[in-house]
């Protein structure tokens, strides 16, 4: 099965700011992922659809808001939906939803707790949209657990689940055994969505993927709750480099992230922990110390600085000649 993409900076990302982004960042992103051809996109406030209402999460927009700002968005490739807490169902906000021309809701619930999502999964598959779900905490069943979760849930009519470590606590390994458990059970897809708290983000989306997996769970820049999610553009640099991915535009996407993204998020003291170039670097295996020469000539042929690494790169990793450089900058 083909490998995807479910970026959620505009979902999970917005505990960076509070539990939304505002009208004018909430397009800007919008505008790159769907550009960079990101296959699917959750998007609106933090706590999902229905708590600024429900919970009271109302730094943010309303949902009303984030919806009519999505409108110029479906016609493009891409799959927008919003999560919903099965703790805060309404059932109005699925028609909400489907009114609005979603694609999917994604239900979440804490792990084990997955018979109060069925009434909200069939209500949204009633309307014809996607229902995906979130296992929150994961790692508080077993594998074997989880597996039959999974099953109970497909049986209700449900199109994805997802594998949640919530709290960054999973090793590698025991990613490995959560998704293939639960992949060898159902016949839906398998997701993944890991966080930062142990610096496994990266490692474990290659072991869910390894074992089943079919969507990976990401942010841009990192952007999630707490240490942060498994970078959408370090997800798409990885998966490269197995085969997958090839759809997405790579070098768009981290242009997008350059000049607008990075920028805007400056004044919420938002760091990047490995910028665009120090990326590209590790994606195409270019020593650090070579990237005075590449800028020089990059500037010179008014080319993009990270295609040039990268295809230079291809040749020569050792020790790529000013001549090399020159000629792909040319050609490019």
């Amino acid at each position: 099965m083909k490998l995807q993409l479910m970026d959620c900076t505009l979902r999970d990302g917005a505990n960076v700011v509070g539990k939304g982004f505002s009208a004018e960042l909430t397009d800007m992103v919008l505008d790159g992922l769907t550009a960079s051809r990101v296959p699917i996109i959750e998007f609106g406030n933090a706590g999902g659809i229905g708590a600024y209402e429900v919970a009271g999460f109302t730094d943010a927009l309303t949902d009303e808001e984030y919806l009519n700002i999505s409108k110029k968005y479906l016609n493009r490739s891409s799959m927008l939906g919003m999560f919903l807490n099965a703790k805060r169902y309404r059932e109005k906000n699925v028609d909400l939803a489907a009114e609005n021309g979603l694609s999917f809701l994604r239900v979440g619930a804490d792990a084990g707790d997955g018979e109060i999502a069925v009434k909200a999964i069939g209500d949204i598959k009633k309307r014809k949209m996607k229902a995906f779900y979130s296992a929150m905490k994961a790692y508080i069943l077993t594998p074997d657990e989880l597996a039959e979760e999974g099953k109970k849930l497909e049986a209700a009519g449900l199109d994805e689940f997802t594998i949640m470590d919530s709290a960054g606590t999973m090793l590698s390994d025991e990613v490995a055994a959560y998704t293939e458990k639960l992949y060898r059970a159902v016949t839906i897809p398998v997701a993944f969505h890991g966080h930062n708290n142990l610096g496994m983000s990266a490692a474990n989306a290659v072991a869910a993927w390894e074992n089943g997996a079919s969507i990976l769970d990401c942010g841009l820049m990192g952007m999630a709750r707490s240490a942060g999610n498994l970078a959408t553009e370090m997800c798409v640099a990885l998966m490269r480099r197995r085969g997958q991915m090839e759809d997405i535009d790579f070098y768009g996407m981290l242009d997008f992230i350059d000049q607008r993204l990075q920028p805007a998020m400056e004044q919420y003291k938002y760091h990047n922990p490995v910028p665009p170039l120090d990326l590209v670097l590790g994606y195409s295996g270019c020593h650090s110390s070579f990237v005075k020469q590449f800028k020089a000539a990059a500037a010179e042929k008014n080319v993009s600085l990270y295609r040039l690494i990268s295809e230079v790169s291809e040749i020569n990793k050792k020790n790529p000649k000013p001549e090399l450089i020159a000629e792909i900058a040319e050609s490019l």
